[in-house]
């Protein structure tokens, strides 16, 4: 598979627009379930709508009380190609029709120190594309437990992704079994459906009863006619991040970075708006 990632290479990758709302409705892919219930949506109600400004969202997970897990061009203006404000982003966990199981505003936006929203190779947009929220109060509700982290999953395993999208804003959606078609130290390439507003969607991995995220979701490509997901691996990026983290708190001024044949690239949130990427 290393002719996928040879290919995005030389094509470049275009990230994933935050969504803008609202959008008309649309007919949803049969490989994703709607999570519309508290039934439906009874353990996952960690993955919330991070809405950005006045009309944008991207998906986010809860690691932590206070830690919130996205995709660090979600913090940026795709017009200016600025750093949005931390209070310019609000966190609703387990949003669906309407209403949310706790709402906190952002105080606190880190992204990798890696990552370069302006980088002039496509691809490096998607190269260390996490970023850390740090939510103005700590959200500790017992139906509410914040994912575990774990591993990056390597070619052929299977994941799972729940997110927001555009024609499917008003409740999250999971998608079980996607396939990971090729991985690499910086990206891996997914079988899962993602559109606009899934930027910063957790990728699960599930072993023994317990969903670890493992990955986030960065922009959506084709390969050979197939729509796939390119998604960014956790567990070494995230380790910078918190250090990045850390440093804010304490203070030091470090607002980190933010402050497979036939490959064809869809869409972008990279300052030029949403657009197809040919050979």
């Amino acid at each position: 598979m290393r002719h996928l990632f040879a290919r995005l290479a030389s094509l470049g990758a275009i990230l994933l627009a935050p969504a803008l709302g609202p959008a008309p409705a649309a007919a949803q892919d049969a490989a994703m379930v709607r999570l519309e219930t508290a039934d439906d949506s009874r353990g996952w109600d960690a993955v919330g709508k991070l809405v950005i400004g006045k009309r944008g969202f991207c998906t986010g997970s809860l690691i932590g009380p206070q830690l919130v897990l996205t995709a660090a061009h979600c913090l940026y203006d795709k017009k200016t190609g600025v750093q949005l404000r931390p209070e310019e982003m609000e966190f609703m966990a387990g949003f669906r029709n309407g209403r949310a199981v706790a709402y906190r505003r952002v105080s606190r936006a880190i992204a990798h120190p890696g990552y370069r929203y302006s980088a002039a190779d496509k691809l490096d947009r998607v190269t260390d594309d996490l970023a850390l929220l740090e939510l103005s109060q700590p959200i500790r509700l017992p139906s509410l437990v914040p994912f575990e982290t774990g591993a990056a999953p390597v070619q052929g395993d299977a994941v799972d992704v729940v997110s927001y999208a555009q024609y499917r804003e008003e409740a999250p959606s999971i998608q079980e079994a996607c396939q990971v078609l090729a991985d690499s130290r910086d990206a891996l390439i997914l079988t899962c459906n993602v559109d606009f507003g899934s930027s910063g969607a957790p990728v699960f991995s599930v072993r023994d009863g317990v969903a670890r995220v493992v990955s986030v979701i960065s922009a959506k490509a084709e390969v050979d006619g197939r729509k796939v997901a390119l998604a960014v691996p956790l567990a070494e990026p995230l380790a910078a991040l918190m250090e990045a983290l850390d440093s804010s708190r304490a203070g030091s001024g470090a607002r980190s970075g933010a402050s497979s044949g036939g490959v064809r690239l869809l869409s972008g949130g990279n300052g030029n708006g949403a657009k197809f990427v040919k050979p």
